[in-house]
Formats: structure tokens, C-alpha cells, sequence
């Protein structure tokens, strides 16, 4: 016998292969939302704690306490908190290359440095997440050198400067060497130009730009040299 739903022309509903209702659309949605807002707490939450207490002194149970969510919520998204503080410094990280993308190529290396340079050193100062954590955990973030996140950093960079190199808009010189010494310069510079008051971007620009130019400079002399005595003598 038909049920009364039925009889008053409403279509039964579609079950999937496995037998069971497919989910509702709008609450799918609202379960996705609901993860990005928690992920998004938890990720508020440490930022606040390492700043605090730095990483060192800072516990999951400290993270935990700074949002309303339990325990059992905090590791269904990070098993602990070396997971956390690596997403923090992935998300920076992410921010940081579309800030950087915004640099226009062109008009020399010169002015390709500086203004890089000076991309990174804003975005350092824009970013709460990366001028936070510069601020009290310098040391761990540089634990972190072999990390993938740091790893492929240093790939693209390298990347970036051999076609550079290929394309004759950068003097010849060891990739590898220059994007280590590259990363590792603005690094510690960064560390030390948040730290002061005021906070100076221009200063930070022009030291590490200068730095660089005086080294391209010099490789160019070295390479030029090297090519006139490659040249037979009449």
C-alpha cells in the first residue's frame, strides 16, 4: 500500500548504490564550514600562544585553552604541535609567494633585486603570522631548515636564478650557493628589523640589495676576465 507521502505525490528519495541516503548538500556544506572555522581557531589559538610563550614553552593542552573546542577536535586536525606551528609557517608561506609574484620583471637586475628584497621585508612587516613568530621564534623557525616547506623554497629560488642566469639578465654564479646565502640573508635580517622600533624596510632593502649587487658585480668582472684570457693572442 502506498504511503501517504506517496499518495500525495511526493517522489521518495533516491538512495546511493551502498543503500543509504546520499548527504544532504546544504549540510555538507555546513560540515565543511564548520572544519575551516575550527582549523581556523586552532591555528588563531597557537599563533597567540608561540608568541606568548614561544615555542618551546608552548603546550597543545595552551592551544587548546585559547578555543572552544575539546581536545578530541584539536587532534582531528594536527597530532601535535610541531604540526601546528608548520602549518602556520606554510600559510605564511603561501601569502608570501603571492605577495612576491606581485614583483614586476624588467628594467635590470638591479632594480629586480631592490625590489624583491623590499616585497619580502613588507610582507614580513604585513604578515602577523611571520612577523609574530620572527619576533619569538626565530631560533625554532630555523630548526626547521630541512623542512620540505624550506627545502622547496630554496628549489624554486634556484630555479629562478639559473634561468635568470641562462637568460643573461644575472651574471654567472653557483645557484645553489646564491639562493642559500639569498634565504639565509633576509632571514636574519628580517629577524633583526622587526625587533626594531621604528621598524625600518628601507634600511633592511638597501643593505641585503647592496650586498648582492657588490657580489654580481664582482662575478661579472670575474667572468669577463676569465673570458679575454680564454681569447688567443694574435
Amino acid at each position: 500500500m502506498p504511503s501517504k507521502s506517496n499518495r500525495a505525490g511526493h517522489r521518495p528519495r533516491k538512495l546511493s548504490q551502498s543503500g543509504s541516503e546520499p548527504p544532504e548538500p546544504a549540510a555538507s556544506g555546513k560540515r565543511e564550514r564548520n572544519k575551516a572555522q575550527n582549523r581556523a581557531a586552532i591555528l588563531n589559538a597557537a599563533r597567540e600562544v608561540f608568541t606568548e610563550l614561544g615555542y618551546d614553552g608552548a603546550t597543545v593542552r595552551d592551544v587548546i585553552r585559547r578555543t572552544r573546542l575539546g581536545s578530541g577536535t584539536f587532534y582531528n586536525y594536527f597530532p601535535d604541535k610541531e604540526s601546528v606551528f608548520r602549518a602556520l609557517l606554510q600559510e605564511s608561506e603561501a601569502r608570501r609567494l603571492e605577495w612576491l609574484a606581485k614583483v614586476e620583471r624588467g628594467g635590470g637586475y638591479e632594480r629586480y633585486l631592490r625590489d624583491s628584497f623590499r616585497a619580502y621585508f613588507e610582507f614580513v612587516v604585513s604578515d602577523r603570522t611571520t612577523f609574530d613568530l620572527l619576533q619569538r621564534n626565530a631560533a625554532t623557525i630555523r630548526s626547521f631548515a630541512r623542512d620540505p616547506l624550506i627545502v622547496d623554497e630554496h628549489a624554486r629560488l634556484v630555479g629562478v636564478l639559473e634561468h635568470e642566469m641562462r637568460s643573461g639578465h644575472l651574471p654567472a654564479a653557483n645557484a645553489e650557493y646564491l639562493a642559500s646565502s639569498m634565504i639565509g640573508m633576509c632571514f636574519e635580517i628580517a629577524v633583526l628589523m622587526v625587533k626594531r622600533d621604528p621598524i625600518d624596510v628601507d634600511a633592511a632593502t638597501e643593505f641585503v640589495t647592496n650586498l648582492f649587487l657588490g657580489f654580481f658585480e664582482r662575478a661579472r668582472r670575474d667572468s669577463g676576465a676569465r673570458e679575454r684570457r680564454a681569447v688567443p693572442s694574435a
